[in-house]
């Protein structure tokens, strides 16, 4: 999380430090307007940056993951830097509305006539002369970005129609860019927030018509066949098993793939089940969890086509601490079986404890993960929900003594892990050592 949390506060300052340099009049000024000027053009440029960034990660640039700590923290940030585009815009437009309800509540004075003298030749005259159809352009943009950012932050919207709306981000995006290439304060262009603006909106807009292609991911899909299918109705799981078709570079246990059964109904990511064994075989476990996932089971056929995404993210359990203590809530065991199975198969030589809380535990499903464990030489303690004390960070401790010695893998429902980030956090591991999965597309 510092990743993301480091890089939104330095985007934000960074643009904010740029903005007061360019445009720093305002400070000495007792006008209402002036005032309003600037903080216009300040929420402008920044809900344009946000936007931009925010654009620009929607595509899933695979070379930023490493440093923002994979794909679902860049969604955090996505999300953090939709909400902030959204809370600036308001802002922005509120600024630009401000004086028709100020002057009608008798706050300010109604200004005098503006004196219009010639247009500057150039661009500047160029984008002055478009000043009007810009700002009616942004102001019908802003309120579809409104409706389309409410309508993302709704998780009782389904997925199935966000992931359709939400591509029209695209087109109110590429119209914003209009409207801010317009109308940005034109001495802005000599200063380095306009530059880096534009480049930020160039870079933006490629993405933009790149979502609108529908070309996200395209050079990292494989087309599959899925092989078998075995359901375990009393748990609620789903295990698929896909042969790929196309090329697959391979993957890391503990990183997830986007997989579409449906096109309609589009991608949904899901943590890959198994390890690369460099056969074309993989197997996902999927829990029904939702409208879409509980209807896997009737739906998915063997022999049918799948296209499957990835590999994304960067839970892959890589650390050079002495030991390892892994902790998996229900269908969270997912990422642990691949990286049982690749240890299994490589070895290794760092303990590891493997704490698996489930409410529901089938046999069958027992036997394959303590088979897993035994092959890995992992040691795994089944903590059974309603029949056991609930799993904690200092019941952890106690039965791993030596527990400081390494770093913890959470994988499971966001609200235990928190508890147990939270508790490991008292105990005095540092959050580096704590590292866990934001499961969390929208």
């Amino acid at each position: 999380m510092k990743h993301i949390q480091r890089f939104y506060l330095g985007l934000i300052v960074t643009f904010t430090l740029l903005w007061l340099w360019a445009d720093s009049a305002w400070l000495g000024s007792s006008n209402y307007f002036v005032w309003r000027t600037a903080f216009t053009n300040w929420t402008g440029l920044l809900g344009m940056v946000a936007m931009s960034v925010g654009m620009i990660l929607s595509v899933r640039p695979i070379r930023v993951e490493p440093h923002l700590g994979g794909l679902d923290k860049m969604y955090r940030l996505h999300k953090w830097l939709g909400i902030t585009g959204l809370v600036l815009s308001v802002s922005h437009w509120a600024l630009a509305k401000s004086p028709r309800y100020l002057i009608d509540l008798g706050w300010i004075e109604r200004p005098g006539p503006r004196v219009r003298g010639p247009l500057p030749e150039g661009l500047e005259g160029l984008f002055l002369s478009q000043r009007k159809l810009a700002e009616t352009l942004g102001e019908y943009a802003f309120y579809v970005l409104c409706a389309l950012l409410l309508l993302a932050l709704i998780k009782r919207f389904p997925y199935k129609h966000f992931f359709k709306t939400h591509r029209w981000m695209a087109v109110v995006y590429l119209v914003l860019v209009v409207h801010a290439v317009v109308l940005m304060k034109f001495s802005f262009w000599n200063q380095g927030v306009g530059p880096l603006s534009a480049v930020l909106m160039v870079l933006g807009s490629a993405a933009a018509v790149v979502s609108l292609l529908r070309r996200v991911g395209i050079h990292r899909r494989a087309v599959g066949v899925i092989e078998a299918l075995e359901h375990h109705p009393e748990s609620g799981v789903l295990r698929v098993d896909v042969r790929l078709q196309d090329r697959w570079d391979g993957h890391d246990a503990g990183q997830f793939a986007f997989v579409t059964f449906d096109d309609a109904e589009g991608q949904h990511p899901f943590t890959i089940s198994s390890a690369w064994h460099n056969d074309g075989h993989l197997f996902f476990l999927i829990k029904e969890g939702g409208d879409y996932t509980s209807t896997l089971p009737s739906k998915l056929k063997v022999g049918e086509l799948c296209t499957v995404e990835g590999p994304y993210g960067r839970f892959v359990f890589n650390s050079d601490v002495p030991r390892q203590i892994w902790v998996a809530g229900g269908i969270g065991i997912t990422p642990f079986i691949a990286r049982m199975q690749a240890l299994a198969k490589q070895g290794h030589d760092q303990p590891v404890d493997l704490f698996w809380s489930v409410r529901v535990l089938e046999d069958e499903a027992l036997r394959r993960v303590q088979a897993n464990a035994d092959k890995a030489q992992v040691r795994l303690h089944i903590i059974r929900d309603g029949q056991n004390d609930p799993l904690t960070a200092q019941r952890i401790t106690t039965l791993v003594p030596s527990w400081a010695q390494g770093d913890v893998w959470f994988c499971g429902p966001a609200g235990f892990g928190s508890a147990l980030r939270e508790g490991f956090g008292r105990l005095g591991l540092g959050s580096e050592h704590f590292h866990q999965e934001l499961f969390q597309m929208r």
